[in-house]
């Protein structure tokens, strides 16, 4: 219990809680003259680890130290067929003193498609609401109900507009069976003096637009163009164009030469966790993804492209300056391409 009190009061914001963590979370509690400064090496990191850099890293009020900041990232499909929603499920189970990124909110509120990034300004506004200071280590987490899906997104993004020090929690599934402490109840927004957030500049090499894929489409198989890969994270049913897409009206398919690279097979079919870089490795070399040539993740909106780009970085596979995102993906494409002009191809 005495690590739920410290975490809390390093959010600083009034909540109405109940905590749950098991006797064996108890292990990692340590003395504040025992504690150390941690910092994490790896993009992917364990429940273990995180457990101990926040136990080891609890702001005080003469410390100087940055803070570890747990960020829950929890999104569902607007199909989902229980009707859950990441604020639901963040009320409900989250780590303490976890902040909340709403993916629905924080975005391009100007674009007619659904997960775009927001500007510069809109990022520093979310952040400052958020409680997030630029020198603060994030940690980004999914649900427990869906394993890794959203947060490599919210990574992503985070990355996109030059925060320093962002990582990827594998997952909160296992930080739940692991025994690690978790708290519920309603939380305030969090609201504090020092939590300036000053306006980023964006890196617009991270990002690929609709008129670049759809010169890169174009060009697929023609002699001298650039062979650009680009893997798609939707299930190999909406790629093939045989499945539905999640949003009514919308066509299923691929673009051309694109590469089916489903989440799913990228994941442990029990714990959803990101599996190890050896296993993604040679995932990436059966489906004859190239490392030497520029890669472009898509899927449908946005989000789950941004699971791939983590395996390819958990891999080692490409060079991270040589791999893109395609931020419309295939909700902009199905929207502004047809197959009447061959760039919605089908399997069959």
């Amino acid at each position: 219990m005495a690590l739920l009190a410290l975490l809390r009061s390093s959010a600083r914001a009034s909540t109405k809680l109940k905590s749950s963590a098991k006797p064996s979370a108890t292990s990692f509690l340590h003395p504040t003259s025992q504690r150390r400064c941690v910092s994490l090496q790896s993009y992917i990191v364990t429940p273990k680890q995180l457990a101990d850099a926040l136990t080891k890293n609890v702001p005080t009020k003469i410390s100087t130290s940055p803070r570890i900041i747990p960020l829950c990232a929890a999104w569902f499909l607007p199909n989902d067929p229980d009707g859950r929603s990441g604020q639901k499920v963040f009320h409900d189970c989250r780590i303490p003193s976890a902040r909340f990124f709403d993916i629905d909110q924080v975005k391009d509120h100007d674009s007619k498609y659904p997960h775009m990034l927001p500007t510069a300004e809109g990022f520093a506004d979310a952040m400052r609401n958020i409680g997030i200071r630029k020198d603060d280590t994030v940690v980004v987490y999914d649900t427990k109900e869906l394993g890794i899906f959203s947060a490599p997104r919210v990574g992503w993004t985070l990355k996109v507009f030059g925060h320093p020090n962002v990582h990827i929690l594998n997952n909160f599934r296992l930080w739940v069976e692991e025994g690690f402490p978790t708290e519920r109840g309603d939380i305030e927004a969090v609201v504090e003096q020092d939590s300036h957030y000053p306006v980023p500049t964006m890196d617009p090499h991270m990002v690929v637009r609709f008129a670049e894929m759809k010169e890169i489409a174009k060009d697929y198989g023609k002699e001298g163009a650039e062979e650009v890969q680009i893997l798609d994270a939707r299930s190999l049913e909406r790629w093939k164009g045989t499945e539905p897409e999640p949003r009514p009206g919308l066509p299923s398919g691929h673009m051309p030469g694109s590469i089916s690279v489903p989440v799913s097979e990228l994941l442990c079919p029990k714990a959803k966790t990101l599996l190890r870089g050896d296993e993604l490795a040679k995932i990436f070399e059966s489906k004859g993804i190239d490392p030497a040539k520029p890669i472009i993740t898509s899927c449908g909106t946005g989000v789950t492209a941004a699971v791939i780009d983590a395996a390819l970085n958990e891999a080692d596979w490409g060079k991270p300056d040589n791999r893109r995102l395609y931020d419309g993906s295939w909700t902009e494409w199905a929207q502004r391409t047809t197959e009447a002009d061959g760039l919605i191809k089908k399997t069959f």
